[in-house]
């Protein structure tokens, strides 16, 4: 029976306690077992037959069938195993599709346990789903077992559903008790009722009610899954190591995800079940811990065990906390976003709503609970500073680095416990946030990853270091990497592996800073210096350092010869020596009482101390049982005797293409005819590529434009970028592409030069910018995994031949590739290269 906006439970005596379901209707089912909840499922589907009305049954379940094949009805078979997101968006599509009016049949909601291990994603999917059912005037059927899921479980579902019911079956009889009928009331709707065949009986008397309920066992409260697996776990740990395997491995997948990924099997390799245990007493909320986590663990484990005790007297202990995926989810749902959530990932809504998207997650409000675990967390750390990192499922794992793609917040950490707690809330935010930051919608994008279950989890970390003065900073921080692809010396081991070292936190080490050079350090040889320090140590040396200002809550940049005024509690020398170059000139000038300059060299650290070796060594290990190349971001503290501790922040593979095969070099026998020739400052391993294009960004008509017009010379180069794609192209500018400051280079975003074959930084003396070879960098680290090859020209440097002209005097072709950037023909040049090789 369906009339206008009614609909039928196919008892029609409990039709009449309820007035009927009306289109739009959630109905959630409280029972003991499937077999009862079938049986209210088998009236309901017989009836919407009778009705005519389009039938659907979502499985997903473990139990068996609620409904047997028929062509009455459309089954949909969904795997809960690929996760909340991937299920509830094949969930969304099939209503989207089936449009309005449809009837559903849902397998018990129980079952989704198994799969997800949490109540509370399990309450997310039911908010995500139920109102946009309610929207297309649908009627669903849903059941959860009894006694299976937490109170604030129960009451999400409750709050989101119009109509939840208590099935008993006591001594062969059925009875339906309504605990909730949205916008309908009657004097006995809210008392149990007997079934019998068509009839609902009304249960009324305060006797017969008594001695029902009191035959029924009601659950007190009750732990989260999550919870409750992780303390049985708990009793494994009297067994016999081998008996744990079981256990720890259905852990891990709970904590860190697919049994079949490479990173998996490494940390199953290594960890214990009490390692994991240690772990999941650290998370707040549930899920996934993700990979920049992971990484961090797993790489502290391989050189605590294999190191066999070598490493121990170096290596800073951690009392990292992770922020569990789910937390992410929650986010979304609680705040009412999951529409919008849904229309941007889909392909066409990709890029559409990524803004809007973005904006919302930068402004909502976390579950109460959520945030108590928060503030105890900030208890725990206090006042020292911390920093808030990304670390979603696909992050730092083999094939996917996603350097630098999602933002990490330093936390300052002061003030009053609100004002604390309020900058780390808006820390996850930014993180949650920079999820839909362009450029990482274009790895995802490009790297076929846009339709994939990326996770969203949170380290949170204590900074390494010590106060100073009103300022927080380690000695050193920087970025390791195993295999030392930047080879400007024949004589240089690439297996021996190379720093990117700084002085201060490390955010100069991996990103490129304004008028600043971080120390490059080949590992085989660690004095020797880069072809930078050539030309003029004290210009391509560190001068400013970043550091956490406790007295103005924030990151700042301090000048490194102030900080250096003051004690840093060990050897300074460890770190600077003087600039004798300097010291001369000013005697020349006849002037004894200035300051003296110091160049940030590190010589004597490297020089001195075990430092560089333990960094080898440590490299060489982690690289070897990776079985890859890795990249490792870390921080190291000095003591008086300049004995030093590392912390190790991050592991991940480091995505390359290697060395390739050897590949000739021509004769050059007229410097004349060579467009450019030089040797040393170049990276990406061998290759012999034809070039089609040649995109050449003008030093000096750069220089003298405005500072907007710079960051349209940025934007117009992405155009140029998206119109090449799939061709051969060079693109050459000058200085720094992808800097943050356009005095210094093109303020490119990678997206928008990730197409390219080749990347050429040209210096100009005249016009005064520099490459900066700032390999290890997040930058570098794109160029590396996207495979695109890297060359700085040092124009008027010996063995250096340059001659833009065979370029430059070709037909521009600018509007042809690009009509939009006409205004900039006389600063942008593309000439089409049919036959140049490099």
């Amino acid at each position: 029976m369906i009339i206008y906006d009614r609909a039928s439970t196919g008892l029609q005596g409990f039709d009449q306690v309820i007035d009927t379901l009306h289109l739009g209707d959630n109905v959630v089912w409280q029972v003991d077992s499937a077999s009862d909840y079938k049986r209210m499922v088998d009236p309901f589907v017989e009836q919407a037959k009778l009705d005519r009305m389009d039938l659907v049954y979502v499985r997903f379940g473990d139990h068996e069938p609620l409904l047997a094949d028929s062509p009455d009805i459309k089954t949909y078979h969904v795997d809960a195993g690929k996760g909340f997101e991937n299920f509830a968006t094949q969930v969304h599509n099939i209503v989207k599709n089936e449009g309005r009016k449809t009837f559903y049949v849902f397998d018990c909601l129980t079952d989704l346990l198994k799969y997800w291990h949490s109540d509370l994603m399990i309450g997310n999917f039911f908010k995500v789903t139920c109102p946009y059912l309610y929207e297309l005037e649908t009627v669903a059927y849903f059941a959860i077992i009894r006694d299976a899921h937490t109170f604030t479980t129960i009451a999400g579902i409750r709050e989101t559903t119009q109509l939840l019911l208590d099935l008993y079956q006591v001594k062969n009889r059925l009875y339906i008790h309504p605990l909730k009928v949205w916008q309908r009331y009657s004097p006995t709707m809210f008392f149990p009722h007997l079934i019998q065949g068509q009839e609902a009986i009304c249960i009324t008397a305060s006797a017969e009610v008594a001695q029902l309920f009191s035959s029924i066992r009601r659950g007190g409260g009750r732990l989260d899954y999550w919870n409750v697996t992780f303390n049985r776990a708990r009793e494994s740990l009297a067994l016999a190591p081998e008996q744990q395997e079981d256990t720890k491995k259905s852990l891990m997948h709970m904590l860190i995800g697919s049994g079949e990924s490479r990173m998996f099997q490494l940390c199953d390799r290594y960890f214990t079940l009490d390692d994991i245990l240690t772990i999941a007493s650290r998370e707040i909320g549930t899920g996934f811990i993700g990979g920049k986590s992971v990484g961090m663990l797993i790489a502290r484990k391989i050189l605590e065990q294999d190191g066999k005790g070598r490493y121990a007297p170096f290596i800073e202990p951690h009392d990292s906390y992770f922020l569990g995926s789910d937390i992410f989810y929650t986010y979304i749902v609680q705040n009412g976003w999951c529409k919008l959530w849904t229309e941007q990932k889909s392909q066409e809504g990709y890029y559409k709503y990524a803004p809007e998207f973005k904006e919302k997650l930068l402004h909502g409000k976390f579950p109460i609970d959520i945030q108590e675990q928060f503030i105890q967390m900030l208890e725990y750390f206090g006042q020292s500073p911390i920093i808030v990192r990304s670390s979603s499922l696909l992050e730092d794992n083999f094939g996917n680095a996603f350097a630098g793609k999602y933002e990490s917040v330093f936390c300052a950490n002061q003030g009053t416990p609100e004002e604390r707690y309020e900058a780390f809330v808006q820390a996850i935010r930014t993180v949650y946030a920079s999820t839909m930051n362009e450029d990482a919608l274009v790895y995802r994008m490009n790297r076929g990853l846009f339709q994939m279950d990326e996770q969203m989890a949170i380290l949170v970390q204590r900074v390494s270091g010590d106060q100073y003065e009103e300022s927080f900073f380690p000695h050193i921080a920087g970025v390791g990497i195993s295999s030392n692809l930047y080879v400007w010396d024949k004589s240089i081991d690439m297996n021996s592996g190379m720093l990117r070292l700084v002085f201060g936190i490390g955010t100069r080490a991996v990103d490129r800073a304004v008028g600043d050079y971080a120390r490059i350090v080949c590992l085989d040889d660690p004095l020797r210096p880069s072809p930078m320090d050539y030309e003029d140590q004290q210009k391509y040396s560190q001068h400013g350092a970043d550091v956490i200002s406790l007295r103005e809550n924030a990151l700042i940049c301090s000048d490194l010869e102030d900080i250096f005024s003051h004690d840093i509690k060990t050897d300074k020398a460890l770190f600077a020596t003087m600039d004798t170059q300097t010291v001369i000139r000013l005697r020349e000038l006849g002037y004894t009482d200035r300051k003296v300059p110091s160049i940030f060299d590190f010589n004597k650290l490297l020089k001195s101390t075990e430092f560089p070796l333990i960094m080898r060594d440590m490299l060489t290990l982690l690289s070897k049982v990776y079985d890859y190349p890795v990249d490792i971001e870390f921080t190291a503290n000095f003591a008086k005797d300049s004995h030093f501790k590392i912390n190790l922040l991050q592991c991940r593979p480091l995505q390359t293409r290697g060395l390739g095969k050897a590949v000739e070099i021509p004769q050059l026998d007229d410097n004349c005819n060579c467009f450019f020739s030089t040797k040393g400052s170049f990276m990406g391993g061998n290759v012999h590529l034809l070039i089609d294009y040649v995109v050449f960004v003008k030093a000096q008509e750069y220089r003298q434009l405005s500072e907007w017009e710079k960051y349209e010379i940025a934007r117009h180069i992405g155009l140029i970028n998206a119109s090449l794609k799939d061709k051969n192209v060079m693109l050459m500018g000058p200085g720094r592409w992808g800097t943050t400051t356009p005095s210094l280079g093109v303020p490119v975003h990678f997206s928008e030069l990730s197409h390219m074959s080749v990347i050429c930084e040209v210096s100009s003396a005249v016009a005064g910018f520099m490459p900066e070879l700032s390999y290890g960098s997040h930058f570098f680290q794109d160029l590396v995994e996207t495979g695109i090859f890297y060359v700085a020209i040092m124009d008027g440097q010996k063995e250096v031949v340059f001659n833009p002209g065979k370029i430059l005097e070709r037909k521009n072709i600018l509007t042809s590739v690009s009509p939009k950037s006409e205004t900039f023909s006389d600063v942008i040049h593309i000439s089409r290269t049919d036959g140049m090789e490099i």
